[in-house]
């Protein structure tokens, strides 16, 4: 049921006996009224005498296939939710009733990767390729071997590919809008994170493209993985699935090795890193605006874009005078300037005006200012304006020479010349155990909008770690230095993908852990609607949060391997 994670059974009418199969959208009474569902089994072992049953009373349409319906109970399983979220994400947006005609060609496009070719002939594998690499030729290496999903991490990503496959000749069904082209038969069915649920009829390979974007992670719950998903279809299926990345995560890597591009072809696709080494700067004197930065915003030529991921003015003050760091004085907690001008506490709401406690001066420092603040700063370095870019701002900011936010830049920017991240520790230090794979997704990004070093594109990444594995592998041009220091500390660590990791929030969550049967592979700390449980692997996890009872009217949040 849609509304309900249950089932229930009911006869099918004879004039619908024809027309009803496994997965089937149908509307049935329930409790005096319609409700909808899917038809997940018919004539099961051990269903109830049909002469007291309730026949179905309308078929909407057409729904998942038997194996997609299977799939969807392994992942309520296995992120411990329920199996419409996923029944739902495999359904089509409107009622369909009737199917187009099959548009699959059989057609053999080049060109196609060599690379590519060679890992799904050997079942699958995955690819390391450079940001700035066309992955054409990859999707088209496993057309070749017949009807192809592929996922991608954006809607607009496949809607570009998308285009250029028909172009090519082939027919394509993107995902969600073409639910039922994909059921009928094309060449190509492709999508962002939920077209790992698509239908795809005799699917002969599976492509997964840019496989370290957190857009393929669902962050509300059940927080699945597009990746995860597609891996078990494929194995399930019995087809190959190639997995492409310029910096495949662990999770991938703990599947196959990487095969990558000759190191000369691998650094020409990545463009010029430049590290600025800030560690010799007095701690007072620290500035996020530096004299290599400058370089770049006061060159008329170059387009420059400016991440850094504080919003407002200020994040973390300190009074001119005493140098005394600036605090709440309710709750003690570190505060912010916002765009007012005032004072404000995030953790109980105080504000007040711009004086320090301890002294009474009224001038403060900026020891880590907003993209507000720093707007103004870097308009007044560059002698030219700067324009603002948040993800509250809208989806095409105006044309400029220089450019200023949170990384929402790095998707509604064009192009740019040059990308300087302005207090990258920040993400390479985030307290999360994927910091690192993120901070690198960043730079992925970066690399894609300034382009290869042959077009001069250059980044430019401000930190006091300039020895970090991030940093270096994008240095060096080699994502392989990461995930070889990644790999050692999550395994000593017990993290994914060497354990199992899961949090538990929300109003209930303490009667819900309360209600766990535990066993000793299976942690479970915490306390006050915070919990974290880990455990060897992700079936044992979800083995033991199975046995857990929601508690009535409950907001529960159960995030098996949240994204952040």
């Amino acid at each position: 049921m849609t509304g309900l994670d249950k089932h229930f059974d009911y006869v099918v009418p004879e004039d619908l006996v024809d027309d009803v199969a496994v997965g089937s959208v149908v509307r049935v009474e329930l409790h005096g009224r319609r409700v909808g569902g899917w038809v997940i089994a018919l004539d099961p072992h051990d269903a109830l005498d049909p002469e007291g049953l309730k026949p179905i009373a309308k078929l909407t349409g057409l729904g998942p296939s038997a194996a997609v319906i299977d799939l969807a109970g392994w992942a309520a399983h296995r992120w411990v939710s329920r199996r419409r979220h996923f029944l739902v994400a495999a359904s089509p947006e409107r009622a369909v009733r009737f199917l187009p005609d099959d548009r699959r060609t059989g057609r053999t496009v080049d060109p196609r990767s060599p690379a590519s070719t060679g890992l799904l002939q050997e079942g699958g594998g995955v690819l390391r390729l450079t940001p700035t690499s066309d992955p054409m030729p990859a999707v088209l290496s496993a057309v070749a071997f017949g009807p192809s999903l592929v996922v991608v991490p954006a809607v607009d990503q496949a809607m570009l590919l998308g285009a250029r496959l028909r172009r090519s000749g082939l027919s394509v069904a993107l995902m969600p809008d073409d639910w039922a082209g994909a059921t009928a038969g094309v060449d190509v069915v492709i999508g962002a994170r939920a077209a790992a649920w698509a239908p795809c009829p005799e699917v002969s390979a599976i492509v997964l493209l840019d496989e370290h974007d957190e857009a393929l992670h669902e962050e509300g719950s059940p927080t699945w993985h597009a990746r995860d998903v597609v891996l078990e279809r494929a194995r399930r299926a019995r087809v190959p699935l190639l997995i492409v990345s310029p910096a495949p995560t662990l999770t991938a890597l703990a599947w196959r090795p990487a095969t990558r591009p000759p190191h000369e072809r691998e650094r020409a696709g990545w463009p010029i890193v430049e590290v600025v080494d800030r560690t010799g700067e007095e701690p007072w004197k620290r500035s996020l605006v530096t004299s290599e930065l400058i370089r770049h915003l006061r060159d008329p030529e170059r387009t420059v874009v400016c991440v850094s991921n504080t919003t407002g003015r200020a994040r973390l003050l300190a009074c001119r005078q005493c140098r005394e760091l600036t605090r709440c004085e309710r709750c003690d907690a570190a505060v912010i300037l916002d765009d007012g001008g005032e004072i404000e506490c995030l953790r109980c709401g105080a504000q007040r005006p711009p004086v320090c406690l301890a002294c009474g001066a009224g001038r403060f420092a900026n020891l880590r200012p907003g993209v507000t603040r720093l707007r103004e700063e870097l308009e007044a370095a560059a002698n030219r304006p700067a324009v603002l870019v948040t993800g509250d701002g809208p989806e095409r900011p105006p044309e400029a020479g220089v450019y200023v936010g949170t990384e929402a830049a790095l998707h509604r920017v064009d192009r740019a010349d040059t990308v300087a991240f302005l207090d990258f520790d920040r993400e390479m230090l985030a307290p999360r155990y994927r910091a690192g794979e993120q901070a690198m997704s960043l730079l992925v990004r970066a690399a894609r909008l300034v382009g290869p070093r042959a077009r001069g594109g250059r980044l430019v990444v401000q930190t006091f770690l300039p020895r970090h594995d991030v940093v270096q592998a994008a240095l060096l041009a080699d994502p392989g230095r990461l995930a070889a220091a990644e790999r050692e500390r999550r395994r000593l660590l017990g993290l994914p993908p060497f354990g199992a990791y899961a949090e538990i929030s929300g109003r209930g969550s303490d009667e819900f852990v309360a209600s766990i049967t535990t066993t000793s592979k299976v942690q479970i700390v915490g306390g006050d609607g915070d919990y974290v449980a880990r455990g060897p692997d992700w079936d044992s996890l979800a083995d033991v949060l199975g046995t857990g009872v929601r508690p009535p009217n409950a907001r529960l949040r159960i995030a098996v391997d949240p994204p952040r």
